[in-house]
């Protein structure tokens, strides 16, 4: 099985997280929920891509947001895809409100009370990830 690494970073405001919906264009789980992810680049630290992926799937900058917790990586069996997906977690807090921008990876987004992430459709390990950083 191949092992993949991804960063998944969870956004705060007002006790609320962000999630995405992850739209057609995506190779792998279209229409199911997510935080801000994406594949680890050949030569990134875990941190540096996380904040890649915000800036990319939101137009945020580093003035918008500060990162709060990096949690301990998970480990995301999927023997559908035959693939290991080794989550790097992190969660960061949005400093000032500002328009979201979203790229062609989501079609919305909703800023849910965290529990609220176990009741609804999402890439495989989401709701774990988040008891790693919350």
């Amino acid at each position: 099985m191949q092992e993949c690494h991804v960063v998944t970073c969870f956004l705060e405001y007002e006790d609320k997280v962000l999630i995405l919906k992850r739209s057609s264009q995506v190779s792998s789980y279209q229409y199911k929920w997510a935080g801000i992810s994406g594949y680890i680049e050949e030569g990134n630290l875990p941190l540096i891509q996380a904040q890649i992926e915000l800036e990319e799937e939101t137009g945020l900058t580093g003035e918008d947001y500060q990162l709060l917790k990096i949690g301990e990586p998970l480990r995301v069996k999927d023997e559908k895809m035959q693939r290991v997906w080794i989550v790097h977690p992190f969660h960061f807090r949005l400093t000032r409100l500002k328009k979201l921008r979203l790229d062609w990876e989501h079609t919305e987004f909703r800023w849910v009370v965290p529990e609220k992430i176990k009741d609804l459709p999402t890439v495989p390990g989401l709701y774990e990830a988040w008891e790693r950083v919350k």
